[in-house]
C-alpha cells in the first residue's frame, strides 16, 4: 500500500471515532455513538442494556485514551491517533480487541432485539448506519460480519472485524 492509501484508510479510521467531527476523538464521541444506538433501537440509557452500552463506550474510550492521548488532554489528536493507536494497535492487535469488547458486546445486545445472544445482520446494518457508515459500506459490512451466514452477527465475529479493520499497516512496514 502507498503511502496515499494508507493516510486515506487512516483518516477513515480517525472519522469513524471523530463521531462529532471537531478534529479529536474524545470521552464525548464515545458517549454521543452510545446515545445514538440507543435511540435507534428505542432503548433507554437506565435499562440494563443502556447502562451496559454506556459503560462499554466509557471502558473503549479509556483503552483508547490509554493507548493514544500522549499529552493526557482526554482528547486524542489525528497524528496521536497515527502514531498512537495505530502503531500499537498494528503492533498488538489483540489489545484493541479487548477494548473494544465490552462496547460491541453491549451494542450487539441493544441492536439483538430478540434476546438470542447475537443481533441480526440487518440490526447491525442499521447500526453501523447510526454510527456514521454510509448505506452501502453498512450493507456491505454487516453481510460480511455474518462470517458463518447464520443471519446473524455474534460478538467474536464482529470484534475480530474490527480489530482487523482498525490494524492498518504504513506503507513503511
Amino acid at each position: 500500500m502507498d503511502s496515499a492509501e494508507y493516510e486515506r484508510k487512516i483518516a477513515l479510521r480517525f472519522a469513524a471515532f471523530d463521531q462529532d467531527g471537531n478534529g479529536y476523538i474524545d470521552r464525548a464521541d464515545f458517549s454521543a455513538a452510545a446515545a445514538r444506538l440507543l435511540t435507534e433501537f428505542g432503548t433507554t440509557a437506565r435499562c440494563d442494556k443502556g447502562q451496559a452500552l454506556y459503560i462499554g463506550a466509557e471502558a473503549f474510550w479509556q483503552g483508547m485514551a490509554g493507548i493514544a492521548d500522549v499529552d493526557g488532554d482526554q482528547r486524542v489528536t489525528r497524528e496521536e491517533f497515527v502514531g498512537g493507536a495505530v502503531k500499537r494497535l498494528r503492533d498488538n492487535p489483540e489489545r484493541f480487541a479487548e477494548i473494544a469488547r465490552p462496547f460491541l458486546h453491549a451494542a450487539l445486545a441493544v441492536a439483538d432485539q430478540d434476546n438470542e445472544g447475537a443481533a441480526s445482520v440487518s440490526a447491525v446494518q442499521r447500526a453501523l448506519r447510526v454510527l456514521g457508515a454510509s448505506a452501502e459500506t453498512a450493507a456491505f459490512a454487516a453481510r460480511n460480519l455474518d462470517a458463518d451466514q447464520d443471519g446473524k452477527v455474534g460478538e467474536n465475529e464482529a470484534v475480530a472485524a474490527l480489530a482487523a479493520y482498525f490494524t492498518v499497516i504504513a506503507p513503511d512496514a
